[in-house]
């Protein structure tokens, strides 16, 4: 019986290859829940008033460390269910903010791919825009990993 939802093979991501996320939207308890899980604590995520009276940024804003990992979330339930085998490395950059009720996906571009010395397995790197409901890029990374090939053990 063919099993649905597995990640893809080295094989199915060569260079150039683009795709897209399905969208996320954040809301107020993914906020709290994740700066009291993470203890990022700070007075940014935590005190509206000093945020409405001392910030330049107006409103519920999320950390950046949680739109990039609701990223990784969203590209780990399409595109590495038995197939991604490590992450090795990336570069992060935060371009702009993320607020409850911003819809995020991420899309993606193979920037780099090649077979390891084992023959079995290569390593990918992407190129990930995390994007909001409006089209604005709000993180990018460029994350490294170790993906199985299509006849690997």
């Amino acid at each position: 019986m063919e099993v649905i939802g597995l990640g893809f093979y080295y094989e199915d991501l060569p260079l150039g290859r683009t795709f897209q996320t399905i969208g996320r939207t954040v809301t107020e308890p993914d906020i709290v829940n994740f700066i009291n899980c993470t203890g990022m604590t700070e007075v940014m995520f935590t005190d509206q008033e000093y945020v409405k009276h001392h910030s330049d940024i107006k409103g519920r804003v999320a950390p950046g460390a949680l739109a990039y990992t609701f990223a990784e979330g969203l590209l780990i339930q399409s595109t590495m269910q038995h197939t991604g085998l490590a992450f090795l490395n990336m570069e992060l950059d935060i371009k702009g903010p993320v607020f409850a009720g911003d819809t995020i996906h991420v899309e993606c571009e193979v920037i780099e791919s090649r077979l390891t010395s084992k023959k079995t397995r290569g390593l990918v790197r992407t190129r990930n825009k995390i994007t909001n409901q409006k089209g604005e890029v709000v993180a990018e990374y460029t994350p490294l990993r170790m993906v199985a090939c299509r006849d690997s053990p």
